[in-house]
C-alpha cells in the first residue's frame, strides 16, 4: 500500500515553450555547399535542393527551433566532410527538426510538437557526418590490416563527383577528432535511395572521433538503419531509433565509442522488403571489414530499452547480431518481444569478411571467456590499451544486469545459453512481468510479402518490476551516468518529452515525470518527506535535515543529472549524478545538508524547471524537520 504522502505526490512535466508555433519562416532553397562558417536559424525554414556538404574548414551552427525541411520530389542531404564541423544547437523545448515537407504538412498550425505518423520514408536524404578517426576497412586497396593513419573508406550513401573526389572519404589518425556537437536533433522520414545496396541511413558517422558530442538525437522512419557508425571512437546518449527500415544500431569497421541510454523500436517504415522499410536487426555490430584487421569494434552499450517485434521470424529479427570479431559489452537493458534471437552468431557480414576465429584472431566463444585487457596480437598497434579504452571490467563479450521479457521465439535463447549469459554472475533476469511501464500495439497484419508487423501504438518506456533496480551500473567516467536501474530511463522520468517526433505523433507520453506509485515499493522505508521545487537553470536546490541525532536516509532525487550530497561540516557523501538513483547515507552529526546540484544545460535557460525528490527515512529518527531554498552557483 502507498502512504498518504506517496499517494499525494505527482510529477510535474516543465512547461515547454513552442517557439517555432506561429512564426513567420521564411524559405531558403540550399543548393550550394557550405564553404564558409554558416549559421541556420529558427526564422527561416531550410530546403536542401541536393547533396549539400559542408566543406573542410568550414562550421554549420544549426539554432534552436530551425527546421530543415525538404520535398520528397527533391529529396536533398546533408554531409559534414572531414575537416568541418556541424553544430546542432537544440533545446528540449525547441529541437532542430531535419524531415520533408509533407512530414510539416501534417503539423497542427505549422506546430512541430504535433503531427501525424504516416508509412513513409525516403522523403529526403539524411545527415551523414564524417571524421577522421582510425577505421579498419578493406575495399581501399591500399589500406593496411594494422592501423594506420592512411586508411580511409569511402561513405556509403554518397556518390563522388569526380575522380578523387575527398568529400565522400572519411579515416585517418586522430581518435581524438571533433566534428562538432548535435543536442536535441530530431530526423524523420529519410534515407534516400541510390541504387541497390547504396541507401542512406537516418545518421551516419563514418570514423568520427570522441572529441564529437552526440546527445539526444532521434530517428523516425528511415528507409535503411536508424543509426549508423564506421570505425571512429564517437560516443552516443540519449539516442531513439523507431521504425527505420534496416538495422536500428548498426557498426562496423572498428567502432570504439560508448553508448548510454537508447531506445530501440521496431516496426516498419514503408512496406517494402526487410532491410529496405521493415526493420531487421535492434543492433547489428561487425568488428572490421575483414576480421584480422584492426582496429576492431571494441564497445560498452548500458541501459537501452529494446523493443522487437513479438511477431516471430517473419517480423523483425534478432535483438543482438554478432559479426566479424565484434567485442560487445550489454549491460543494464530491457531486451522485450524480441521475434527472434536475443543473440545471434552471424560472424560474417557478407561484405567478404572472414568471422571470428580468423587468422589466430580470439574465436567465437572465447570472446565470452576472455578478459577485455585480452588484446589480440594479430595485425595488433603497438599500444592496444590507447586503441581499446572504452571496455574496464568483464570480457570481450557479454550481457549483463539486464532484463528480457516475452521473448517467445522457440529459439530466443540458443545461443544465449550455449555463452552463459543466464549463469547467476551475469545478473541477468527473465521477468515475468513487463519491465517498462505499458505498451499498446495494433492489430499484426501483412505489411510486405510475408513480412508481418504489429506495430506499436503508444509506449510509456519507463521502468518497471525488474527494471526498476540492477546488480551493476556504469562508471562514473565523465561520459557514462552510474545509473541504478535497467533500460533507458530513471524511474518517473521520460527524457523524449518536449523535443521528440515520437511524443508528437502520439506515441509516447508528453510528460518528463510520472507518479511512481507502485515504483517506489521496493525502496526501504517510508516517505518522510518530499518537494517539488522551481528554480532558474545555473540555481541549487538546497533541502536542511535536522534531527538532533545520527540518523540514516535514502534519498531518490529524480529532477536533473547532477546530484551532490555534501554533509554540512565538510563530510561529502558519494556522488550520484542520474536522477532515479537511490543513496543511503548515515549522518553522525544529526544535521545535513543535500545539495541537489544546478540544473543541466539542456533545458530552458532562465525558465523555471520543476524537479522532484524524496527522502525516505531509514533509521526511524523522530522529529525530523525539512526545509529547502535556493543557493546560487554558476553551472
Amino acid at each position: 500500500m502507498k502512504s498518504n504522502a506517496l499517494n499525494s505526490l505527482k510529477y510535474l512535466a516543465p512547461v515547454l515553450c513552442i517557439a517555432a508555433a506561429g512564426i513567420s519562416q521564411t524559405p531558403v532553397l540550399v543548393s550550394a555547399n557550405i564553404a564558409t562558417s554558416t549559421t541556420w536559424t529558427a526564422n527561416n525554414v531550410y530546403r536542401l535542393e541536393n547533396q549539400i556538404y559542408v566543406l573542410p574548414g568550414a562550421t554549420l551552427t544549426i539554432a534552436a527551433g530551425t527546421l530543415i525541411a525538404s520535398t520528397a520530389n527533391v529529396g536533398g542531404s546533408l554531409a559534414v566532410c572531414k575537416g568541418a564541423q556541424i553544430y546542432v544547437n537544440g533545446t528540449q523545448s525547441d529541437p532542430v527538426i531535419m524531415t520533408s515537407t509533407s512530414d510539416v504538412a501534417t503539423w497542427v498550425g505549422g506546430n512541430p510538437h504535433t503531427g501525424t505518423w504516416r508509412a513513409a520514408c525516403n522523403e529526403w536524404g539524411n545527415l551523414t557526418i564524417m571524421g577522421a578517426a582510425y577505421v579498419s576497412e578493406n575495399a581501399i586497396l591500399t589500406n593496411t590490416p594494422a592501423p594506420n593513419a592512411s586508411n580511409v573508406a569511402t561513405m556509403e550513401g554518397l556518390v563522388a563527383g569526380f575522380p578523387g573526389d575527398t568529400r565522400v572519404i572519411y579515416g585517418g589518425g586522430n581518435d581524438d577528432d571533433d566534428s562538432g556537437s548535435i543536442r536535441y536533433l530530431s530526423l524523420r522520414y529519410g534515407g534516400k535511395v541510390l541504387g541497390l545496396g547504396n541507401e542512406l541511413n537516418g545518421l551516419s558517422m563514418g570514423g568520427v572521433g570522441r572529441n564529437t558530442d552526440i546527445d539526444y538525437v532521434e530517428i523516425m522512419n528511415n528507409v535503411d538503419d536508424g543509426i549508423e557508425i564506421w570505425g571512429g571512437t564517437v560516443n552516443l546518449k540519449h539516442f531513439s531509433i523507431w521504425n527505420v527500415g534496416d538495422d536500428s544500431f548498426d557498426v562496423d569497421q572498428g567502432w570504439r565509442g560508448k553508448a548510454q541510454f537508447g531506445l530501440i523500436v521496431q516496426g516498419y517504415s514503408v512496406g517494402a522488403a526487410q532491410g529496405s522499410g521493415v526493420g531487421d536487426n535492434c543492433f547489428e555490430v561487425d568488428g572490421a571489414e575483414q576480421s584480422d584487421y584492426q582496429p576492431v569494434t571494441s564497445t560498452t552499450i548500458y541501459n537501452c530499452t529494446v523493443i522487437g517485434q513479438p511477431t516471430g521470424v517473419n517480423g523483425g529479427d534478432h535483438a543482438t547480431a554478432w559479426r566479424d570479431g565484434a567485442r560487445v559489452q550489454y549491460r543494464n537493458c530491457i531486451f522485450m518481444d524480441i521475434g527472434d534471437k536475443l543473440v545471434a552468431f552471424d560472424n560474417i557480414d557478407g561484405d567478404g569478411g572472414s568471422g571470428y576465429g580468423f587468422n589466430g584472431t580470439t574465436s567465437w566463444a572465447n570472446c565470452w571467456t576472455t578478459p577485455y585487457s585480452s588484446y589480440s596480437t594479430v595485425n595488433a598497434p603497438a599500444n592496444p590499451a590507447d586503441f581499446y579504452r572504452v571496455q574496464s571490467s568483464g570480457s570481450l563479450c557479454e550481457i549483463k544486469d539486464s532484463v528480457v521479457f516475452n521473448n517467445t521465439s522457440s529459439v530466443a535463447y540458443t545461443e544465449a545459453n550455449l555463452r552463459g549469459v543466464f549463469a547467476a554472475s551475469n545478473n541477468n533476469v527473465s521477468s515475468v512481468l513487463s519491465p517498462i511501464t505499458s505498451i499498446t500495439r495494433g492489430p499484426a497484419a501483412v505489411v510486405f510479402g510475408s513480412l508481418v508487423m504489429a506495430p506499436v501504438l503508444t509506449l510509456d518506456p519507463r521502468p518497471a518490476a525488474d527494471a526498476l533496480t540492477s546488480a551493476g551500473f556504469a562508471p562514473n567516467d565523465g561520459f557514462f551516468e552510474s545509473a541504478h536501474y535497467r533500460g533507458a530511463f530513471a524511474p518517473g522520468c521520460n527524457w523524449l518529452a518536449g523535443w521528440t517526433a515520437s511524443q508528437a505523433f502520439g506515441f509516447t507520453p508528453n510528460d518528463g515525470w510520472a507518479d511512481l506509485g507502485q515504483s517506489l515499493s521496493g525502496i526501504t522505508g517510508a516517505p518522510v518527506c518530499s518537494g517539488t521545487g522551481t528554480f532558474a537553470q545555473g540555481s541549487n536546490n538546497v533541502v536542511s535535515l535536522t534531527n538532533g541525532a545520527p540518523f540514516a536516509l535514502s534519498v531518490l532525487c529524480l529532477g536533473f543529472s547532477e546530484v551532490n550530497f555534501p554533509v554540512l561540516g565538510g563530510t561529502l557523501i558519494p556522488n550520484i549524478n542520474t536522477f532515479g538513483t537511490v543513496v543511503t547515507f548515515t549522518d553522525a552529526s544529526g544535521r545535513a545538508a543535500l545539495n541537489l546540484g544546478p540544473i543541466p544545460r539542456g533545458f530552458i535557460t532562465g525558465t523555471p524547471f520543476f524537479f522532484q525528490y524524496l527522502v525516505f527515512d531509514v533509521a526511524a529518527p523522530q522529529g525530523l524537520s525539512f526545509s529547502n531554498g535556493a543557493s546560487k552557483r554558476s553551472s
